[in-house]
């Protein structure tokens, strides 16, 4: 059953769920805006079962309990790593049709995705706002190499299953298919939203270890590595990312220690 949902808003936008009767949305702790009375809300340490509904207790007696706790600790452990909620929140509709509001952190856009079970999406951390309970989240590693270098590319949620998940990001998004320009798009690595699966995520150094790249990297204010993009998908972009807010916001109470020399030697720390 496709959640309806509509996103409203402009600057801040939000997410207005319409439930059925008996279905369910969950979305990452802290994300909840308003509910009607008539609407569950439970709060849990584990994720959606992969067949597409909560986690039932008690199933396959002792040992169905035990790999159930398991699984939560594995999940719980995954996200403590990515640095996400430990908790969902779950709403439910009961005797009759509910309606659940949800929102993101930051001034910015928010878009519904629609899994039909064929290929799975990737978003950044903390993208992820709600989704209804045939959606499984999970946490994606990038290799080693490629994370360390990327820096905020290093984890990556992603969503498998059929069904509507809703994401957030800063600023406003623009869709993209790489293969609509040479295969390859090269991007800041704060400005990756989502992407399907099926492009090719990675880092690269911007520049060579010469003049010119040691400019781009101290003067340019990207640092040392763009993302990389590749293949035939969607994908989507963000026009703000959360260290130019955080530049920005402490360039206008006094405190912006970054002067001239751009992300290489920037003082965010988030």
């Amino acid at each position: 059953m496709t959640l309806q949902q509509e996103i409203v808003g402009n600057a801040m936008q939000m997410a207005v769920v319409n439930l059925h009767p008996g279905q369910t949305v969950y979305c990452e702790a802290g994300k909840f805006l308003f509910k009607t009375a008539n609407v569950t809300m439970e709060t849990r340490l584990s994720g959606p079962s992969a067949g597409g509904g909560q986690q039932q207790g008690g199933s396959g007696g002792m040992g169905g309990l035990l790999r159930q706790a398991m699984g939560t600790a594995m999940q719980v452990g995954q996200r403590v790593l990515a640095g996400e909620s430990l908790a969902f929140q779950y709403f439910t509709a009961q005797g009759g049709e509910g309606t659940v509001g949800f929102a993101g952190v930051l001034p910015g856009e928010m878009r519904a995705l629609e899994l039909d079970g064929t290929r799975a999406w990737f978003a950044e951390k903390d993208a992820f706002v709600a989704a209804e309970s045939s959606v499984e989240f999970g946490i994606a590693f990038q290799g080693g190499r490629t994370g360390m270098s990327g820096g905020e590319g290093f984890v990556l949620e992603k969503f498998t299953g059929r069904g509507t998940v809703i994401i957030a990001g800063a600023g406003n998004f623009i869709d993209l298919n790489p293969a609509d320009f040479g295969g390859r798009i090269e991007v800041d690595t704060g400005c990756v939203v989502a992407f399907e699966e099926g492009i090719q995520y990675g880092v690269q150094r911007v520049g060579g270890l010469n003049r010119q790249g040691i400019m781009n990297a101290v003067f340019g204010g990207e640092g040392l590595s763009l993302a990389t993009l590749e293949g035939n998908g969607r994908v989507i972009l963000q026009s703000l990312t959360i260290e130019g807010l955080a530049n920005a916001l402490k360039k206008a109470q006094g405190g912006d220690k970054q002067g001239p020399t751009g992300g290489l030697f920037s003082t965010h720390t988030g």
